[in-house]
Protein backbone atom coordinates (compact mmCIF):
# COMPACT_ATOMS: atom_id res chain seq x y z
CA UNK A 1 0.00 0.00 0.00
CA UNK A 2 1.51 3.31 -1.08
CA UNK A 3 1.46 6.05 1.56
CA UNK A 4 -0.42 9.32 1.25
CA UNK A 5 2.14 11.67 2.83
CA UNK A 6 4.44 13.43 0.35
CA UNK A 7 7.17 13.51 3.03
CA UNK A 8 7.61 9.79 2.42
CA UNK A 9 8.65 10.39 -1.19
CA UNK A 10 11.35 12.20 -3.13
CA UNK A 11 11.41 13.61 -6.66
CA UNK A 12 14.50 12.73 -8.66
CA UNK A 13 15.94 13.32 -12.11
CA UNK A 14 19.27 13.42 -13.92
CA UNK A 15 21.28 16.62 -13.45
CA UNK A 16 20.85 17.87 -17.01
CA UNK A 17 18.31 19.25 -19.51
CA UNK A 18 15.41 20.52 -17.32
CA UNK A 19 16.63 19.38 -13.89
CA UNK A 20 16.78 22.88 -12.39
CA UNK A 21 13.15 23.49 -13.26
CA UNK A 22 11.97 20.00 -12.24
CA UNK A 23 13.73 20.06 -8.86
CA UNK A 24 12.71 23.62 -8.03
CA UNK A 25 9.10 22.80 -8.93
CA UNK A 26 9.23 19.75 -6.65
CA UNK A 27 10.61 21.80 -3.75
CA UNK A 28 7.93 24.46 -4.31
CA UNK A 29 5.34 21.71 -3.84
CA UNK A 30 7.00 20.48 -0.63
CA UNK A 31 8.91 17.43 -1.89
CA UNK A 32 12.38 16.25 -0.97
CA UNK A 33 14.59 16.27 -4.07
CA UNK A 34 17.44 14.07 -5.28
CA UNK A 35 19.72 15.07 -8.15
CA UNK A 36 21.63 12.35 -9.99
CA UNK A 37 24.88 13.92 -11.19
CA UNK A 38 27.96 12.92 -13.07
CA UNK A 39 30.89 13.34 -10.69
CA UNK A 40 32.18 16.90 -10.64
CA UNK A 41 29.10 18.39 -12.34
CA UNK A 42 26.92 19.02 -9.32
CA UNK A 43 28.01 22.63 -8.77
CA UNK A 44 25.18 24.31 -10.65
CA UNK A 45 22.54 22.40 -8.67
CA UNK A 46 24.20 23.32 -5.39
CA UNK A 47 24.46 26.93 -6.53
CA UNK A 48 20.72 27.16 -7.13
CA UNK A 49 19.86 25.10 -4.04
CA UNK A 50 17.37 22.85 -5.81
CA UNK A 51 18.60 19.47 -4.53
CA UNK A 52 18.35 18.14 -0.98
CA UNK A 53 20.57 15.19 -1.83
CA UNK A 54 22.97 14.07 -4.57
CA UNK A 55 23.72 10.63 -5.95
CA UNK A 56 26.77 10.35 -8.19
CA UNK A 57 27.68 8.27 -11.24
CA UNK A 58 30.70 8.37 -13.52
CA UNK A 59 28.35 8.78 -16.48
CA UNK A 60 24.59 8.89 -16.78
CA UNK A 61 24.46 5.53 -18.54
CA UNK A 62 25.59 4.04 -15.19
CA UNK A 63 22.17 4.91 -13.75
CA UNK A 64 21.42 1.34 -12.70
CA UNK A 65 24.36 1.39 -10.28
CA UNK A 66 22.47 3.78 -8.00
CA UNK A 67 18.92 2.67 -8.75
CA UNK A 68 18.59 0.59 -5.56
CA UNK A 69 19.36 3.72 -3.52
CA UNK A 70 16.54 5.53 -5.27
CA UNK A 71 14.13 2.68 -4.56
CA UNK A 72 15.09 2.78 -0.84
CA UNK A 73 14.30 6.50 -0.76
CA UNK A 74 10.87 6.05 -2.40
CA UNK A 75 12.04 8.25 -5.25
CA UNK A 76 9.88 9.10 -8.24
CA UNK A 77 11.85 9.56 -11.45
CA UNK A 78 10.95 12.40 -13.81
CA UNK A 79 12.22 11.58 -17.32
CA UNK A 80 13.59 14.28 -19.61
CA UNK A 81 15.54 14.41 -22.87
CA UNK A 82 18.90 13.49 -21.37
CA UNK A 83 17.38 10.55 -19.49
CA UNK A 84 15.97 9.13 -22.71
CA UNK A 85 19.11 9.91 -24.70
CA UNK A 86 21.62 8.35 -22.29
CA UNK A 87 19.62 5.26 -21.35
CA UNK A 88 17.59 4.58 -24.49
CA UNK A 89 13.93 3.62 -24.39
CA UNK A 90 14.66 -0.13 -24.03
CA UNK A 91 16.57 0.38 -20.76
CA UNK A 92 14.00 2.86 -19.48
CA UNK A 93 11.49 0.01 -19.72
CA UNK A 94 13.63 -1.99 -17.26
CA UNK A 95 13.94 0.57 -14.47
CA UNK A 96 12.54 -0.45 -11.08
CA UNK A 97 12.29 2.99 -9.49
CA UNK A 98 8.89 4.68 -9.69
CA UNK A 99 8.59 6.50 -13.02
CA UNK A 100 6.24 9.38 -13.87
CA UNK A 101 4.65 8.80 -17.26
CA UNK A 102 4.05 5.89 -19.62
CA UNK A 103 7.43 4.27 -20.32
CA UNK A 104 6.30 2.55 -23.51
CA UNK A 105 5.46 5.87 -25.15
CA UNK A 106 9.20 6.55 -25.40
CA UNK A 107 9.55 3.72 -27.92
CA UNK A 108 7.34 5.68 -30.29
CA UNK A 109 9.05 8.99 -29.57
CA UNK A 110 12.55 7.58 -30.16
CA UNK A 111 11.87 6.16 -33.64
CA UNK A 112 10.98 8.78 -36.23
CA UNK A 113 9.16 6.25 -38.42
CA UNK A 114 6.91 5.08 -35.59
CA UNK A 115 6.48 8.66 -34.41
CA UNK A 116 5.17 9.64 -37.85
CA UNK A 117 2.68 6.76 -37.81
CA UNK A 118 1.34 8.08 -34.50
CA UNK A 119 1.04 11.71 -35.62
CA UNK A 120 -0.47 10.76 -38.96
CA UNK A 121 -3.07 8.56 -37.24
CA UNK A 122 -3.94 11.57 -35.07
CA UNK A 123 -4.84 13.50 -38.22
CA UNK A 124 -2.05 16.07 -38.03
CA UNK A 125 -0.56 17.83 -41.05
CA UNK A 126 2.96 16.43 -41.60
CA UNK A 127 5.86 17.32 -43.90
CA UNK A 128 6.47 14.87 -46.73
CA UNK A 129 8.96 12.06 -46.06
CA UNK A 130 11.22 10.72 -48.80
CA UNK A 131 11.78 6.95 -48.57
CA UNK A 132 14.89 7.03 -50.74
CA UNK A 133 17.57 9.71 -51.19
CA UNK A 134 17.14 9.21 -54.93
CA UNK A 135 13.61 10.63 -54.67
CA UNK A 136 14.74 14.03 -53.36
CA UNK A 137 13.32 16.73 -55.64
CA UNK A 138 13.25 19.73 -53.27
CA UNK A 139 14.97 21.00 -50.15
CA UNK A 140 14.95 18.39 -47.37
CA UNK A 141 16.30 18.23 -43.84
CA UNK A 142 17.95 14.99 -42.75
CA UNK A 143 17.39 14.08 -39.10
CA UNK A 144 18.91 11.23 -37.15
CA UNK A 145 16.89 9.10 -34.72
CA UNK A 146 16.88 9.88 -31.00
CA UNK A 147 17.01 12.99 -28.82
CA UNK A 148 20.11 14.74 -30.17
CA UNK A 149 19.16 18.38 -29.78
CA UNK A 150 19.41 19.02 -33.51
CA UNK A 151 23.04 17.92 -33.68
CA UNK A 152 24.08 16.60 -37.07
CA UNK A 153 20.93 17.63 -38.96
CA UNK A 154 21.68 18.85 -42.47
CA UNK A 155 19.98 20.25 -45.56
CA UNK A 156 20.17 18.63 -48.98
CA UNK A 157 18.61 19.83 -52.23
CA UNK A 158 19.16 16.78 -54.42
CA UNK A 159 20.39 13.15 -54.21
CA UNK A 160 24.02 14.04 -54.98
CA UNK A 161 24.14 16.55 -52.12
CA UNK A 162 22.62 14.01 -49.75
CA UNK A 163 25.15 11.30 -50.58
CA UNK A 164 28.02 13.74 -50.15
CA UNK A 165 26.84 15.02 -46.75
CA UNK A 166 25.88 11.63 -45.29
CA UNK A 167 29.53 10.53 -45.57
CA UNK A 168 30.23 12.81 -42.60
CA UNK A 169 28.13 10.58 -40.33
CA UNK A 170 29.38 7.00 -40.80
CA UNK A 171 28.12 5.85 -37.39
CA UNK A 172 24.53 7.05 -37.84
CA UNK A 173 22.37 4.18 -39.08
CA UNK A 174 18.87 5.57 -38.66
CA UNK A 175 17.63 8.80 -40.19
CA UNK A 176 14.61 10.38 -41.84
CA UNK A 177 14.60 12.56 -44.96
CA UNK A 178 11.96 15.22 -44.35
CA UNK A 179 10.63 17.96 -46.59
CA UNK A 180 12.06 21.31 -45.50
CA UNK A 181 9.17 23.72 -44.94
CA UNK A 182 9.85 27.43 -44.81
CA UNK A 183 8.04 29.06 -41.91
CA UNK A 184 8.27 29.81 -38.21
CA UNK A 185 9.32 26.95 -35.92
CA UNK A 186 6.85 26.77 -33.04
CA UNK A 187 7.07 24.39 -30.10
CA UNK A 188 3.90 23.89 -28.05
CA UNK A 189 4.28 22.67 -24.47
CA UNK A 190 1.29 20.67 -23.24
CA UNK A 191 0.40 19.01 -19.98
CA UNK A 192 -2.15 16.21 -19.69
CA UNK A 193 -3.25 15.26 -16.18
CA UNK A 194 -4.30 11.61 -15.84
CA UNK A 195 -6.10 12.58 -12.63
CA UNK A 196 -8.39 15.30 -13.99
CA UNK A 197 -8.31 14.29 -17.66
CA UNK A 198 -7.65 17.93 -18.56
CA UNK A 199 -5.26 19.03 -21.29
CA UNK A 200 -3.39 22.28 -20.65
CA UNK A 201 -1.25 24.49 -22.88
CA UNK A 202 1.65 25.53 -20.67
CA UNK A 203 3.79 27.67 -22.99
CA UNK A 204 5.49 28.06 -26.39
CA UNK A 205 9.07 28.50 -27.49
CA UNK A 206 11.32 28.84 -30.50
CA UNK A 207 14.73 27.15 -30.53
CA UNK A 208 17.86 29.18 -31.18
CA UNK A 209 19.94 26.95 -33.44
CA UNK A 210 23.60 27.42 -34.21
CA UNK A 211 24.46 28.49 -36.73
CA UNK A 212 21.14 28.42 -38.57
CA UNK A 213 19.78 31.42 -36.65
CA UNK A 214 22.91 33.55 -36.91
CA UNK A 215 24.04 32.80 -40.44
CA UNK A 216 21.82 35.59 -41.80
CA UNK A 217 24.27 38.11 -40.32
CA UNK A 218 26.86 36.96 -42.85
CA UNK A 219 26.60 38.02 -46.49
CA UNK A 220 25.86 35.13 -48.86
CA UNK A 221 29.12 35.75 -50.75
CA UNK A 222 31.09 35.44 -47.52
CA UNK A 223 29.23 32.27 -46.61
CA UNK A 224 30.24 30.73 -49.92
CA UNK A 225 33.82 31.98 -49.69
CA UNK A 226 34.47 30.36 -46.31
CA UNK A 227 32.34 27.27 -46.92
CA UNK A 228 29.97 27.68 -43.96
CA UNK A 229 27.65 24.74 -43.48
CA UNK A 230 24.41 25.29 -41.60
CA UNK A 231 24.15 23.66 -38.18
CA UNK A 232 20.90 23.03 -36.30
CA UNK A 233 22.36 22.23 -32.89
CA UNK A 234 20.10 23.84 -30.27
CA UNK A 235 21.90 26.41 -28.12
CA UNK A 236 18.96 27.98 -26.31
CA UNK A 237 15.25 28.68 -26.22
CA UNK A 238 13.28 31.86 -26.92
CA UNK A 239 9.85 32.36 -25.26
CA UNK A 240 6.89 33.09 -27.53
CA UNK A 241 3.24 34.12 -27.27
CA UNK A 242 1.18 32.81 -30.16
CA UNK A 243 -1.78 34.42 -31.93
CA UNK A 244 -4.83 33.88 -29.74
CA UNK A 245 -7.00 32.91 -32.70
CA UNK A 246 -5.10 29.65 -33.27
CA UNK A 247 -5.15 28.41 -29.66
CA UNK A 248 -8.36 26.40 -30.19
CA UNK A 249 -6.79 24.50 -33.11
CA UNK A 250 -3.70 23.75 -31.02
CA UNK A 251 -5.82 22.31 -28.22
CA UNK A 252 -7.54 20.03 -30.73
CA UNK A 253 -4.21 18.78 -32.09
CA UNK A 254 -3.03 17.93 -28.60
CA UNK A 255 -6.26 16.13 -27.75
CA UNK A 256 -6.08 13.98 -30.90
CA UNK A 257 -2.48 13.03 -30.18
CA UNK A 258 -3.37 11.96 -26.64
CA UNK A 259 -6.38 9.90 -27.77
CA UNK A 260 -4.36 8.15 -30.48
CA UNK A 261 -1.58 7.36 -28.01
CA UNK A 262 -3.88 5.02 -26.09
CA UNK A 263 -3.96 2.75 -29.15
CA UNK A 264 -0.18 2.48 -29.50
CA UNK A 265 1.63 -0.80 -28.88
CA UNK A 266 4.85 -1.42 -26.97
CA UNK A 267 7.02 -4.15 -28.47
CA UNK A 268 8.92 -4.86 -25.25
CA UNK A 269 5.81 -5.58 -23.16
CA UNK A 270 3.67 -6.73 -26.09
CA UNK A 271 0.81 -4.63 -24.81
CA UNK A 272 -1.31 -1.64 -25.76
CA UNK A 273 -0.48 1.60 -23.96
CA UNK A 274 -3.91 1.95 -22.37
CA UNK A 275 -2.89 4.92 -20.20
CA UNK A 276 -1.55 6.63 -23.28
CA UNK A 277 0.39 9.87 -23.19
CA UNK A 278 0.13 11.97 -20.04
CA UNK A 279 2.18 14.52 -18.17
CA UNK A 280 4.22 17.01 -20.20
CA UNK A 281 4.74 16.69 -23.95
CA UNK A 282 5.58 18.93 -26.88
CA UNK A 283 4.38 19.17 -30.46
CA UNK A 284 7.08 20.61 -32.69
CA UNK A 285 5.86 22.34 -35.82
CA UNK A 286 6.52 24.82 -38.59
CA UNK A 287 3.79 27.43 -39.08
CA UNK A 288 3.57 28.34 -42.75
CA UNK A 289 2.22 31.65 -44.18
CA UNK A 290 -1.31 30.18 -44.26
CA UNK A 291 -1.06 29.63 -40.47
CA UNK A 292 -1.07 25.86 -40.96
CA UNK A 293 0.76 23.77 -38.40
CA UNK A 294 3.12 21.31 -40.07
CA UNK A 295 3.99 19.01 -37.17
CA UNK A 296 7.32 17.28 -37.65
CA UNK A 297 7.99 15.79 -34.22
CA UNK A 298 6.65 15.02 -30.78
CA UNK A 299 8.57 14.90 -27.52
CA UNK A 300 6.67 12.69 -25.10
CA UNK A 301 8.14 14.24 -21.93
CA UNK A 302 9.25 17.63 -20.63
CA UNK A 303 11.28 19.66 -23.14
CA UNK A 304 14.02 22.24 -22.60
CA UNK A 305 11.82 24.85 -24.26
CA UNK A 306 9.92 25.09 -20.96
CA UNK A 307 13.04 26.39 -19.18
CA UNK A 308 12.34 30.10 -19.88
CA UNK A 309 9.19 29.70 -17.78
CA UNK A 310 10.54 28.75 -14.34
CA UNK A 311 8.21 31.43 -12.92
CA UNK A 312 5.37 30.49 -15.27
CA UNK A 313 4.15 31.66 -18.68
CA UNK A 314 1.30 34.00 -19.68
CA UNK A 315 -0.85 30.88 -20.15
CA UNK A 316 -0.13 29.37 -16.73
CA UNK A 317 -0.74 32.75 -15.09
CA UNK A 318 -4.14 32.86 -16.77
CA UNK A 319 -5.02 29.45 -15.37
CA UNK A 320 -3.32 29.35 -11.98
CA UNK A 321 -2.67 32.98 -11.02
CA UNK A 322 0.54 31.84 -9.32
CA UNK A 323 4.00 30.77 -10.53
CA UNK A 324 3.56 27.44 -12.35
CA UNK A 325 6.38 26.00 -14.43
CA UNK A 326 5.97 22.68 -16.20
CA UNK A 327 8.30 21.21 -13.58
CA UNK A 328 6.04 22.41 -10.78
CA UNK A 329 2.93 21.19 -12.63
CA UNK A 330 4.44 17.69 -12.71
CA UNK A 331 5.13 17.87 -8.97
CA UNK A 332 1.61 19.09 -8.25
CA UNK A 333 0.13 16.19 -10.21
CA UNK A 334 2.26 13.76 -8.22
CA UNK A 335 1.37 15.48 -4.95
CA UNK A 336 -2.36 15.30 -5.74
CA UNK A 337 -2.02 11.62 -6.67
CA UNK A 338 -0.19 10.76 -3.45
CA UNK A 339 -2.55 12.64 -1.16
CA UNK A 340 -5.64 11.15 -2.82
CA UNK A 341 -4.29 7.60 -2.83
CA UNK A 342 -4.04 7.49 -6.63
CA UNK A 343 -0.27 7.36 -7.10
CA UNK A 344 -0.37 4.16 -9.14
CA UNK A 345 -2.47 5.97 -11.77
CA UNK A 346 0.40 8.28 -12.68
CA UNK A 347 3.22 5.72 -12.62
CA UNK A 348 4.15 4.01 -15.87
Amino acid sequence: MLGTDIKDYAITTLGSHTALQILKGAKDEGFKTICICEKGREGIYKNYNVADEFLFVDKFSDFFEIEDELVKRNAIMIPHGSFVSYLGWEKVMDIKVMHYGTKGILEWESDRTKEREWLKAAGLRLPQIFKSPDDIDRAVIVKFHGAKGGMGYFIANNPAEFYERIKEYPNEKGYVIQEYIVGVPMYTHFFKSPLTGELEIMSFDKRYESNADSIGRIASKDQLDVGIRTSYTITGNIPLVIRESVLADIFKMGERVVEESKKLHCEKTNSTLEKGLYGPFCLEAIIDPELRFNVFEISARIVAGTNPYVHGSPYTWLKYNEPMSTGRRIARDIKTAIESGRLEEILG
